[in-house]
């Protein structure tokens, strides 16, 4: 997790950190994951990518994380995220759930949380994204309750002492 450690940090920001690296851990072909607020910063990220052997991702030909990984991932995220919502709004299409963008190296997933912040996804190509889609909703389902403006303004300080 590229979060501090737990120390300092409330329950409730602890237990979203802890279903966060599960989010990871758990399932396969998950390359990178972000959480941002509804205005765009950045409140969790993990990146597997760099925490296995660096020179398994500086292959020849094997593609990483975004570059800059979990700041670029967050950006992507906020940027999709705000690319629906207003796309949705102009096509009176309601509120956005899921967005997902299939490329030939990977694929990003975008979900909403229930508070306007959004979980992102960053995944292998050949990832099974039912599976994908499935563990965020559950990820989004257990997290969205917790994400208090409270909690927010907590892991949102948490991050930048991590920078």
């Amino acid at each position: 997790m590229t979060a501090t450690g737990t120390y300092g940090l409330s329950s409730e920001a602890r237990n979203l950190q802890w279903l966060l690296g599960n989010l990871v851990e758990e399932v396969p072909g998950v390359r990178s994951v972000a959480v941002v607020s509804s205005d765009g910063l950045m409140l969790l990220s993990s990146d597997p990518a760099a925490q296995q052997n660096a020179t398994v991702a500086a292959e020849p030909g094997r593609p990483g994380g975004p570059r800059g990984s979990s700041a670029d991932l967050a950006t992507i995220v906020s940027g999709i995220g705000s690319l629906t919502i207003g796309a949705a709004r102009l096509m009176d299409g309601g509120g956005v759930k899921q967005t997902m963008v299939a490329m030939d190296e990977g694929s990003v997933f975008v979900m909403s949380i229930s508070d306007g912040s959004l979980l992102g996804v960053h995944a292998e190509p050949d990832c099974d994204m039912s599976v994908i889609a499935y563990h965020m909703a559950l990820f989004v389902g257990r997290a969205g309750h917790v994400l208090t403006p409270e909690v927010r303004s907590e892991l949102r300080k948490s991050m930048e002492s991590t920078q």
